[in-house]
C-alpha cells in the first residue's frame, strides 16, 4: 500500500472516492497517465500494485463512491495500458463483473460504463471472459432501473461487435450457457437471447445451425410470448434457420423432430402452426433419414389434421400424405409396432374422452388413423398381424363411433385383417360378441356394419359364419334378436341381392339348398324370419306348416310387430316375384294357404291386416279343387305341386325336394321353439311379468269381441279365398 501510494498521490485517490462525479473522473485520468507511464517504464509489478490497490481498496469498498471511483480508475488503467492490457486483464476484468450484482444502480451503471472502455481497448483478448460477461449482461438486460439497462445495451452491441470478428469465440463452450438461459421467461432476458442467436448465426465462422437441437425448444416457447416484438423475433429467428435447413446437406433431424413433436400439440396456435410446418418440411427434407422417427412424428401430425385452425389442419394433411408415401423398409429402423401403436391411440385410446365429447372435432384424425392402420396392414401384413391382440379389440370398440366414414373404415381394416380364414372367424365371433354386450349396437349400426362386411367378405360367407355361430347362442333372447336383425337386411339391402337370387332357387338349385339349409337352423330362432325365409326360398308348402305349427304362446308382442314388418315388406321390390305368382293361383296354392294363414293371424283392424287383404282382393279368383290340398295317406303335409310340360298338375306326396328333408327343418323348428317357450316362462316367473299385447292390438281385440253388423256384412260380401 506504502508503495502504491509512492506512485499514486494521496490526493488522486481521495478524488477517485468523491462524491462528484467530475473529481472522480479527473482522478481517472491522473490514474490512466500514471499508468501508461509505468508500462512505458516496462515497471509492470507497479501497475499490477495499482490493480490491486484499486480492487481491494475501492471495488469492494462498502462506500458505494469508493465503489464507482475504484471502477472508473481500473478502466482508465486499461486505457493507460493500451496495447499491454491483456497481461493485466485477469486482474481487471473479475472485480467489474461483480459489480453487475451491486445492490446499487448507480454502481452497476458505471460497472457497465468501465467494461465498455474496456473492451474498447482490448478487443479480441476480452473473448477469454465471454461467458462471464454474457452471463452478466443476462442479467442485466432485465435490470429495474432503466438507465442500467441502457447502458448494458451499449456494452451488449460493443461485445457482439467484438466476437463477430474474433477468432478465439468458441461456439462449443457458449451453448450450454445459452441452452440453460433459454428457458427464461423475462421478456428483456428473451430479446438478449434473440439477437445473440442471430447475431451468432449470421456469422460465417460460427456453425449455430449445428447446434440448433440445443436451443430450438426455447425459441418455440417464445412463440407464444405476450409480447409481439418478441414473438416476431422469435419466428425471424426460426425462419432463418428453416431456410438454413434447406440449404444444408447434413442436419440433426431427429433431435429436432422430437421437439417440434412436442410443440406441435402447443395450446398456442401460432406455435402448433410453425411446429407443423417445420415437420412438414422436415418429412419432404429429411425423407429416409425420418424413418426411426416416424412414429414421433406421426403422433404429433394426426391430432393437428382436427385442429380447430384451418392452416394447421390443411398442412397437417399435406405433412401426412408425405409421410404415408414414403415406403420405408423396415431394415431402416422402421418400427411397425410403434407406428400401429401411435395410429390405434390416436384413433380410439388416447382421445377416446375428448372424441365422446367433441366426437366432430376429432374424426379426422380417426379417419386418417385408420388409414394408416390400413396402410401398415397393406405394406408389412405379417408384422401387423404379429401385434394383432394389441389392436383387434380397439378396432372393434371402433364400431361404436359417432361417425358412419370412420365405422366404414373400421370395416375395411376388419376385412383386410380377415383375408385369412383364422382371422375371418375371429371377427364375426368378436363381432356377436359385441352386438350380445351392446345392444345398442346391434340396433344403431348392426345394418351398417353387417352390410359392409358383406360387400368386402361376400355376403354368403357372412351369413353363413353368422348363422352357425348363432345356431349354437345360448343368449336365446339375443339369437332371436340377432336374427331379426340379420333377417332384415337380408330382404332389403341391395348388398344382398345375389344371396336373395340364390335362395329363390333353393328348390331346383343345390347351391340355392345348401345355403337355406345354412341358414334355417339360426334362423329357428325367430317364427317370423323363419316365415320370410320360406317366403323368399319359394318353399310356400313348408311355409303354410310352420304357421299350422305355431302355439297360442308364439302369438305375441313381438311375433305381431314382426309380422307387421313382414306384410309390409311383401309390398317391396324384393317379393315382386312373389306378387306375379298370385296371378296363377292354380299352380301356386300353397303361397294362398301361407298368406291366408297370416291374415288370419292379424287382428283384423291393423294395418298389415288392411294391407294383406287388399293384396289377396286383387287376385283372380280361381275355383280351388279341394283334393290338391288333401294331404298324403300317411298325413304328410310335405306335398309338392309340380306342373307337367302340359301344364297339369301333379303331386309329389315325398319328404323332400332338392335333398332338403322338410320333416326335420320342421322338427329342428319345433324343438327350437319349445326351448324358446321355456326361456320365456323362466324369465315370465323371475320378473313377475306376463306379456301382453301392445295397445293397438288389445283394442282391435276388443273390438273384435263385440260384432258388428258391417262386419257380417263385409264378411258375407267378401269373395272366397282359396281354402
Amino acid at each position: 500500500m506504502a508503495d502504491t501510494l509512492t506512485v499514486i498521490p494521496a490526493a488522486v485517490l481521495r478524488n477517485l472516492a468523491d462524491k462528484l462525479y467530475e473529481k472522480r473522473k479527473n482522478a481517472a485520468l491522473d490514474v490512466e497517465g500514471i499508468v501508461k507511464q509505468l508500462a512505458s517504464n516496462g515497471e509492470h509489478h507497479k501497475i499490477t500494485a495499482v490493480i490491486k490497490l484499486l480492487t481491494t481498496e475501492f471495488t469492494i469498498s462498502s462506500q458505494a463512491n469508493h465503489r464507482k471511483g475504484g471502477l472508473i480508475g481500473l478502466a482508465a488503467a486499461t486505457v493507460g495500458l493500451t496495447s499491454e492490457a491483456a497481461q493485466h486483464l485477469e486482474q481487471i476484468v473479475p472485480p467489474v463483473l461483480s459489480s453487475f450484482s451491486d445492490q446499487d444502480s448507480r454502481v452497476r451503471y458505471y460497472a457497465c460504463e468501465a467494461l465498455y472502455n474496456i473492451a474498447k481497448v482490448v478487443r479480441g483478448d476480452f473473448i477469454i471472459f465471454f461467458n462471464q460477461i454474457f452471463d452478466a449482461l443476462c442479467k442485466l438486460s432485465a435490470d429495474s432501473d432503466v438507465n442500467v439497462q441502457s447502458a448494458a445495451h451499449l456494452l451488449d452491441r460493443l461485445v457482439k461487435d467484438i466476437v463477430t470478428e474474433s477468432d478465439q469465440f468458441s461456439i462449443e463452450e457458449f451453448i450450454p450457457l445459452l441452452r440453460e438461459r433459454m428457458n427464461v421467461l423475462n421478456p428483456f432476458v428473451r430479446q438478449f437471447l434473440v439477437g445473440w442467436i442471430t447475431v451468432l448465426d449470421s456469422v460465417p465462422d460460427i456453425d449455430m445451425l449445428g447446434f440448433l437441437p440445443d436451443f430450438l425448444d426455447g425459441l418455440f416457447n417464445m412463440l407464444s410470448d405476450s409480447s409481439h416484438e418478441i414473438r416476431q423475433q422469435a419466428d425471424s429467428a426460426l425462419s432463418e434457420f428453416l431456410q438454413e435447413i434447406k440449404n444444408s446437406p447434413s442436419v440433426d433431424y431427429g433431435r429436432m423432430a422430437e421437439i417440434l413433436v412436442q410443440r406441435a400439440g402447443s395450446p398456442d396456435e401460432f406455435t402448433r402452426l410453425t411446429a407443423i410446418t417445420w415437420i412438414n418440411e422436415f418429412v419432404k427434407l429429411g425423407g429416409d433419414q425420418l424413418v426411426p422417427y416416424y412414429a414421433v412424428i406421426l403422433a404429433a401430425i394426426l391430432p393437428c389434421i382436427s385442429d380447430k385452425e384451418e392452416k394447421i389442419r390443411v398442412v397437417a394433411r399435406e405433412t401426412n400424405e408425405e409421410l404415408r408415401a414414403i415406403k420405408a423398409d423396415l431394415a431402416e429402423s422402421f418400427d411397425v409396432e410403434a407406428v400401429l401403436s401411435i395410429a390405434r391411440r390416436c384413433s380410439f385410446s388416447d382421445l377416446g374422452k375428448v372424441a365422446r365429447q367433441i366426437s366432430s372435432e376429432w374424426e379426422a384424425t380417426r379417419i386418417e388413423a385408420l388409414h394408416w392402420i390400413s396402410t401398415l396392414l397393406i405394406r408389412y401384413r405379417t408384422e401387423v398381424l404379429q401385434f394383432l391382440d394389441d389392436i383387434f379389440d380397439t378396432l372393434l370398440k371402433a364400431l361404436s363411433d359417432p361417425s358412419d366414414e370412420v365405422v366404414l373404415l373400421v370395416l375395411d381394416v376388419h376385412a383386410c385383417i380377415a383375408k385369412d380364414p383364422q382371422h375371418f372367424r375371429q371377427l364375426v365371433v368378436f363381432l356377436v360378441h359385441n352386438f350380445r354386450v351392446d345392444n345398442s349396437l346391434l340396433e344403431k349400426r348392426g345394418a351398417l356394419i353387417i352390410r359392409r362386411l358383406c360387400v368386402l367378405l361376400n355376403a354368403e360367407r357372412v351369413y353363413r359364419e353368422l348363422s352357425t355361430i348363432l345356431e349354437g347362442e345360448s343368449d336365446l333372447d339375443f339369437a332371436s334378436l340377432m336374427v331379426q336383425a340379420l333377417n332384415l337386411i337380408l330382404l332389403t339391402s341391395w348388398e344382398l341381392s345375389e344371396i336373395r337370387d340364390l335362395l329363390k332357387q333353393a328348390l331346383v338349385n343345390p347351391a340355392g339348398k345348401d345355403l337355406y339349409v345354412s341358414l334355417y337352423a339360426s334362423w329357428c330362432h325367430s317364427p317370423m324370419a323363419i316365415l320370410s325365409l320360406c317366403l323368399l326360398s319359394q318353399t310356400y308348402q313348408h311355409a303354410s306348416a310352420v304357421i299350422h305349427s305355431l302355439e297360442e304362446e308364439d302369438i305375441n308382442t313381438k311375433f305381431l310387430v314382426q309380422l307387421d314388418k313382414l306384410i309390409r315388406l311383401l309390398e317391396t321390390p324384393t317379393f315382386t316375384c312373389l306378387r306375379l305368382q298370385l296371378l296363377e293361383p292354380e299352380r301356386y296354392i300353397w303361397l294362398f294357404k301361407t298368406l291366408y294363414g297370416l291374415l288370419m293371424l292379424l287382428p283384423q283392424q291393423s294395418p298389415a291386416f288392411k294391407i294383406l287383404k287388399t293384396r289377396l282382393k286383387a287376385v283372380p279368383s280361381y275355383p280351388f279343387n279341394g283334393e290338391q290340398l288333401k294331404r298324403a295317406p300317411s298325413g304328410n303335409p310335405y306335398q309338392f305341386l309340380h306342373h307337367s310340360e302340359d301344364g297339369n298338375i301333379t303331386v309329389d306326396g315325398g319328404n323332400s325336394h332338392n335333398g332338403i328333408n322338410f320333416g326335420a327343418r320342421l322338427q329342428q323348428f319345433k324343438q327350437m321353439q319349445h326351448q324358446q317357450h321355456v326361456h320365456w316362462k323362466a324369465q315370465a316367473l323371475s320378473n313377475k311379468t306376463s306379456m301382453s299385447l301392445p295397445k293397438h292390438y288389445m283394442q282391435v281385440a276388443q273390438r273384435q269381441e263385440e260384432p258388428q253388423l258391417s262386419d257380417v256384412a263385409t264378411s258375407r260380401s267378401s269373395k272366397r279365398g282359396p281354402g
